[in-house]
């Protein structure tokens, strides 16, 4: 077996991992490792070919794989950093021990001080919904049919149907329409889009796409390849209402019904999970449960624009590095950070504080349901810490909150983020 060791492992080349490892570098770590199972670094960036990309970032609109290409040249011009392509990790062990294996080196045993973990997300897939009906051709995730699409050049059908309104959805709703297709619908269970509202402008509005919220679809027709499938309305409890069933004929279902963090290999070595997000319990620094353990992306929480996952790994990878290095905080205090009313999710899930350099944290968060002039508040033991207006907030659409230094030496307990009652 051979064996390899490096200061900081990053496990994921996607969007994360690449930022990850590119901090990590510019922090001083002398020897950094990139291990992507797929052929090429980008992660799912590389079938991404729409635009609206490094707005954030780069201060220009770039497609996905013109965003990912600006980071595999940075990462390619940097002589610290290693990338093992065609590499799947079979193992991850506490000890920071990784297992990997690919067609040219076998099996290979990578010891660090520090690992990244950055593995993105994966589609839920029909099976997660238990949609009824036959198991015909002509059903696939948004994602897949996203792939076939842009990368392998097949088109998956002609007469199409899109149920949920995530952001690939939307944007596969548009992409076959431009190929040729004819999209009749896309239903929504929900009474909101789950997708970023641009998308919803400009992949339907603007292309007559009906979209109709609170309706899902409760069976799949055909036996050889789908033929149709009956539609109907839910109510409050997001139940089929009786009596609203329609047939709709159509020859392939594109399902963009959630994502879902891959964390099988942080649940390999028992980090902390947070419920509500699926992905590790981490602090401003990206550090999870288990010391040595960093985490950024979409494997901690789905985020809606990829700036933000880049952010995530520049922090991963910076504090990777120094941990790398014995930089570390011992005396600082670690809070738990928990969302209030109005408020679904929260990352970070705790902040560690350092009373001599408190630095600052960035709170990423999602509220419950769309609202309009709300008032965010941030508090810690009865005081507020930061207060903030809104004129929409919507739960498909990322909101970020940062606390400076003056700010984060207040805190004295549990941090709470709600929406001001």
């Amino acid at each position: 077996m051979n064996e390899k060791h490096y200061d900081v492992v990053v496990i994921g080349g996607g969007p994360a991992g690449l930022a990850a490892a590119l901090s990590a570098s510019e922090q001083g770590a002398a020897r950094v490792l990139v291990i992507e199972r797929d052929r090429e670094l980008g992660g799912i960036l590389q079938q991404c070919i729409h635009n609206g990309f490094g707005l954030h970032r780069f201060d220009t609109e770039l497609t996905g794989p013109g965003y990912a290409e600006r980071y595999i040249k940075m990462v390619k011009a940097t002589p610290s950093i290693d990338v093992l392509l065609d590499t799947m990790v079979v193992d991850l062990m506490p000890d920071k021990t990784v297992l990997a294996i690919n067609s040219v080196e076998g099996l290979q045993k990578i010891t660090c001080p520090a690992i990244v973990l950055a593995m993105g997300c994966r589609e839920r897939t029909r099976g997660a919904i238990r949609i009824p009906g036959t198991r015909p051709a002509g059903v696939l995730t948004a994602g897949a049919a996203q792939r076939m699409v842009n990368m392998e050049g097949y088109i998956p059908g002609k007469k199409v149907v899109i149920l949920g309104s995530g952001d690939i959805g939307l944007i596969m709703a548009r992409r076959m329409t431009l190929e040729g297709a004819k999209v009749l619908a896309v239903f929504e269970i929900m009474p909101h889009s789950s997708g970023l509202t641009r998308n919803v402008v400009q992949c339907l509005e603007d292309f007559n796409i009906p979209l109709h919220l609170s309706h899902t679809v409760t069976a799949i027709h055909g036996r050889e390849r789908i033929t149709g499938l009956t539609y109907a309305a839910v109510d409050e409890n997001l139940r089929p209402l009786p009596g609203t069933e329609k047939y709709l004929a159509c020859d392939c279902l594109l399902l963009s019904v959630g994502l879902i963090p891959e964390n099988e290999l942080s649940r390999e070595i028992g980090l902390n999970m947070d419920a509500l997000t699926g992905g590790p319990v981490v602090n401003q620094e990206r550090e999870t449960s288990l010391p040595g353990f960093f985490a950024a992306g979409n494997v901690v929480h789905v985020h809606d624009l990829v700036d933000f996952v880049s952010e995530e790994g520049d922090i991963a990878g910076r504090f990777a590095a120094h941990l790398a290095q014995g930089q570390t905080n011992v005396g600082a205090q670690e809070f738990s950070v928990t969302p209030g009313h109005g408020v679904r999710t929260v990352v970070p899930q705790k902040i560690k504080i350092d009373v001599k350099d408190p630095g600052t944290a960035k709170l990423y968060l999602r509220v419950a349901e769309p609202q309009r002039k709300i008032t965010l508040s941030v508090s810690s033991g009865g005081m507020t810490l930061l207060e903030k207006r809104f004129p929409v907030a919507k739960p498909g659409e990322m909101i970020v909150l940062e606390l400076d230094a003056s700010q984060l030496e207040k805190v004295v307990g549990d941090v709470i983020v709600e929406i001001k009652r």
